[in-house]
């Protein structure tokens, strides 16, 4: 198998518009070449080394631009976006431990993701897929998602409704809460307004909790900004980062956090440690990636600025079809839900739909019933209206 910019090719020789970015990790596009060649770079310097007792230029550099993106001072590095989580979690956990709080209550939202490892499973909705480990995971109280759509007529209500349940949660002393900027990822793409966000920060801060953004795939323009958290105009005091972080090239993940919090853990005992690490932490390899992949977002910041106008005709264009309902646009990010009696997952007629484009030169993975683009950024205008073409010829096939 072999990819180069926004197509893969099959082992039989066929050519897919790989339309969902191989998971949401690549980012600019299959064997972009500065990054491939940043990697070669480091590769013959330095690829490695015990990040315990060493630092390196890649990782230092790399933290100070992110620091200066997102605005928070502070950075632990990871390998992906469990665990970018996971040491989130960790750090909002302890925080409140090394100052003798007895805060016990972490906040998710219905429908949330955050990943496979046990804490991030725990904070994520729980499903068939973390039933096997429902005996291990810890109890997380749980607000409503508003997800919003297209001439959505319900959204203000229901936002009214989920801010109150919030409220009422935080009443119990919280340590942490923790959401998805914007748009719920592996639930369906479930995406909620910006103003609603700044509704649940301003009551996160008045109940003195801390606020855990988890932009595993909102980061690095896939919300039409740098980090969804801008968008919204919300200030977390904790980001977690990956996916796109490297371009795709390489596995990596990275928890930012605030001045404030990382003064938590400074002092001579050394119980206030976060004991938490990785043998490839800040990996130079993954570094350099990462710097090079940034390079391309500060040189080319029209590419994902620009993906929600190119999206919106094709999506306005497709929307009135009967076999779909409640489309919704993100930045890069399209979706909306076919028709179905029983939604959910396992419903089949996603796969019958993905069998459908696949013929026509596109690969999608629809999340059961919702179907949804979220191409690499150097998608061409001729590629990205094919997929839709596709979309639509596959839908009178249903």
């Amino acid at each position: 198998m072999a990819a180069q910019g926004a197509e893969l090719t099959t082992a039989s020789g066929q050519r897919l518009i790989d339309a969902i970015s191989s998971w949401w990790v690549t980012l600019h596009g299959h064997g972009e070449a500065s990054i491939a060649a940043a990697i070669a770079r480091q590769a013959a310097s330095l690829e490695q080394v015990i990040f315990a007792d060493f630092s390196h230029a890649p990782a230092e550099a790399l933290a100070s631009r992110l620091s200066a993106r997102s605005g928070l001072d502070r950075l632990f590095f990871s390998d992906n976006g469990s665990t970018a989580v996971e040491v989130a979690l960790k750090v909002a956990w302890q925080w409140w431990r090394n100052q003798g709080s007895e805060r016990r209550q972490l906040v998710a939202f219905a429908g949330a993701y955050h990943g496979d490892t046990f804490g991030a499973m725990a904070v994520g909705e729980r499903s068939l897929f973390s039933d096997p480990f429902e005996s291990l995971l810890f109890d997380v109280a749980r607000a409503p998602w508003p997800a919003s759509y297209w001439h959505d007529e319900t959204v203000e209500e229901r936002e009214q409704l989920a801010l109150v349940e919030l409220e009422r949660l935080l009443e119990t002393p919280t340590a942490a809460v923790i959401l998805e900027p914007l748009v719920q990822g592996a639930s369906g793409m479930r995406m909620v307004r910006e103003g609603f966000l700044q509704q649940v920060e301003q009551r996160v801060r008045q109940a003195g909790a801390l606020l855990i953004a988890d932009e595993v795939l909102t980061g690095f323009g896939r919300s039409g900004r740098l980090f969804a958290s801008r968008r919204a105009a919300i200030r977390p005091d904790l980001i977690a980062l990956s996916k796109g972080l490297t371009g795709g090239f390489l596995p990596m993940g990275v928890t930012l956090a605030s001045e404030a919090v990382f003064q938590g853990f400074v002092g001579t005992d050394p119980s206030r440690t976060l004991f938490h690490g990785h043998s490839f932490t800040a990996n130079p390899l993954g570094c350099a990636a990462a710097l090079a992949s940034l390079d391309l977002l500060e040189q080319f910041p029209e590419r994902y600025r620009g993906m929600e106008a190119r999206h919106r005709p094709l999506l306005e264009r497709l929307a009135g079809h009967r076999r779909l309902v409640q489309p919704r646009l993100l930045g890069g990010i399209a979706a909306f839900d076919l028709v179905v009696e029983r939604p959910g997952y396992l419903n089949p007629l996603g796969k019958q739909l993905q069998a459908l484009v696949r013929r026509q030169g596109v690969y999608l993975r629809p999340l059961g019933q919702v179907v949804y683009l979220l191409p690499p950024l150097g998608i061409s205008d001729n590629q990205l209206e094919q997929c839709y073409r596709a979309i639509e010829t596959a839908l009178d096939q249903l």
